[in-house]
């Protein structure tokens, strides 16, 4: 399966910092929990990355 390919599974996104000085994203989906965690530096590259990709959907969708 590729980004394109829809899928029928809904998830839960929380994302916020860490006491560890990490930013986490945590996945919830039918009962298995995916902690990622992040330097800040990346999660700025992360964040860069959505907004180009939010920018191209947006353009695409015009």
């Amino acid at each position: 399966m590729g980004i394109n390919d829809e899928r029928d599974i809904e998830a839960n996104l929380r994302i916020g910092p860490t006491e560890h000085g990490m930013v986490r994203l945590f996945i919830e989906s039918q009962g298995i929990e995916v902690p990622m965690d992040f330097e800040p530096d990346e999660a700025e590259d992360i964040a860069e990355e959505i907004r180009a990709a939010a920018a191209a959907a947006r353009a695409r969708g015009s």
